[in-house]
């Protein structure tokens, strides 16, 4: 096992690669982990050289809806009256913190997404 750090693209595709040589192995093995350590270090590599930003607040809310099988009348229930929840789909009206809590706690949506400015 020759683990290194991954500082450069030459070392992340050569751990990519290397990553894929070993991906079947068993727990509790040499291979295996190897393939513990190295999947922990090329995560961090991606993590520090193309982060992921976070997805647009109402973009969120529409993508949460969409998986829940959320209607406009829902998401009403959710945060308020009809007419509040089509002027918050189509941005026309800010998050309240009320909303913000009860989106969190009713549809699960992360409240740093939800804070964002947008």
């Amino acid at each position: 096992m020759m683990i290194k750090p991954i500082k450069t693209e030459k070392d992340y595709e050569q751990a990519l690669k290397r990553l894929e040589a070993i991906f079947d192995a068993q727990p509790n093995t040499a291979d295996g982990d190897e393939l513990e350590v190295l999947g922990i270090l090329i995560d961090e590599y991606e993590q520090s050289n193309f982060p992921i930003d976070l997805p647009d607040p109402i973009e969120a809310v529409k993508f949460r809806m969409e998986q829940m099988g959320y209607t406009q009348n829902d998401l009403a229930n959710v945060i308020g009256l009809k007419s509040r929840a089509s002027e918050v789909l189509n941005k026309k009206r800010k998050l309240s913190l009320s909303m913000i809590r009860n989106l969190h706690k009713q549809m699960n949506i992360p409240t740093e997404v939800l804070i964002q400015p947008y």
